[in-house]
């Protein structure tokens, strides 16, 4: 890999300025030390002035060439656009000799993801999956609880993110939806799988319902799956966009005891408000929504730790500058992608699915 030399910063272009853009990336760019937002791709002028007034040293681009063409060079571009554009993006940014870091989905499937990885290995670039929600604070408690075996062997893992959208996305409702991978799936499912992978490793079958409960969504917004992991956890991941009522976030069954935690991570509400990521109370969670850890009549309110969707731009910065692992790798998305290959194959056969690989 090509070490930046440390007497600058990473000039950073991004391309995208929708939620994701604008919500998860921008700031976290801007308050990294060692990178800078230096360009913002987008054609809708109303993103145009919205870049402009939020960081007006970073130029704005309203295409790839002119992206990568302006000065002074860009070191890493970061794509959040349609999901359908990743793979295509993230190839011509490698081969203009660019760093990558890609919002999820990283690729529409696992042979696309694969294709990123032999092209990145070939430049001798890094192509990064953008995972933040490995640095949600009820994931990294979950990650303290199990590791310190509070609860014993864990043998069930139940996770939900449940929204109310009476609106669907634009995307979820055209004709080639499922085609350009857009759904829940590919959407929230991506941060479920990763999470249940990260936690309890391979998983060997799955079994998938799927469902588009909005008569406008044509592909699904509504999904339970079941993951079955090699070391014998189960995981059973519910997500939907017409929960008119959340379930619990986490619920982890284990030999002796459980945690059960409610609500959504901070960080996201905070970033929609504008807030700039940072400072000592930065995804912090009140006390009235940590979850609970107990058995029988014996339980106790743990404390959440932190959110810190910061770390991932700071490990891309270190992995560049110093040759360090990456965050996330593609190995760990490449692995979530075949579940989701599996996932739609159970749901159109019925049946549980042996994951390939």
């Amino acid at each position: 890999m090509t070490i930046t030399p440390t007497d600058r910063p990473l000039e950073v272009g991004l391309i995208g300025y929708g939620l994701g853009g604008a919500t998860f990336h921008a700031p976290f760019i801007a308050t990294t030390p060692g990178l800078r937002l230096a360009a913002v791709m987008t054609r809708d002028p109303a993103r145009c002035s919205a870049a402009e007034l939020r960081y007006p040293d970073a130029r704005i681009a309203g295409d790839l060439d002119a992206l990568l063409g302006g000065a002074p060079p860009i070191d890493v571009v970061a794509i959040s656009t349609p999901n359908a554009t990743h793979f295509p993006l993230a190839c011509a940014a490698l081969e203009a000799g660019r760093h990558v870091v890609v919002d999820k989905p990283f690729a529409a499937t696992s042979a696309q993801a694969r294709e990123v990885a032999e092209l990145a290995a070939r430049v001798g670039k890094f192509a990064i999956p953008f995972q933040n929600r490995r640095w949600d604070g009820d994931f990294l408690t979950l990650k303290r609880i199990i590791s310190e075996h509070a609860i014993g062997d864990v043998y069930r893992f139940e996770s939900r993110f449940d929204r109310w959208r009476a609106t669907p996305k634009p995307g979820w409702c055209r004709i080639d939806a499922a085609e350009k991978a857009e759904g829940i799936v590919y959407d929230i499912g991506t941060h479920l799988i990763d999470q249940a992978l990260q936690l309890f490793g391979r998983a060997t079958h799955v079994y998938a319902e799927l469902e588009g409960r909005n008569p406008d969504v044509l592909t699904e917004d509504t999904a339970f799956i079941t993951l079955a992991h090699e070391g014998g956890v189960h995981s059973h991941l519910h997500m939907s966009t017409a929960a008119g009522l959340p379930g619990a976030r986490m619920s982890v069954f284990g030999s002796r005891g459980a945690y059960i935690k409610h609500g959504l991570d901070v960080q996201e509400d905070a970033l929609r408000a504008g807030v700039i990521p940072g400072g000592a109370a930065w995804g912090e969670e009140p006390s009235a929504r940590w979850g609970s850890l107990g058995a029988g009549d014996r339980s106790e309110l743990v404390r959440t730790v932190p959110g810190d969707y910061s770390a991932f731009y700071a490990g891309v910065e270190r992995a560049i500058r110093e040759g360090t692992p990456p965050p996330v790798t593609i190995a760990d998305v490449e692995a979530g992608l075949r579940i989701i290959e599996a996932v739609f194959l159970s749901a159109r056969e019925a049946r549980v699915v042996k994951v390939e690989g």
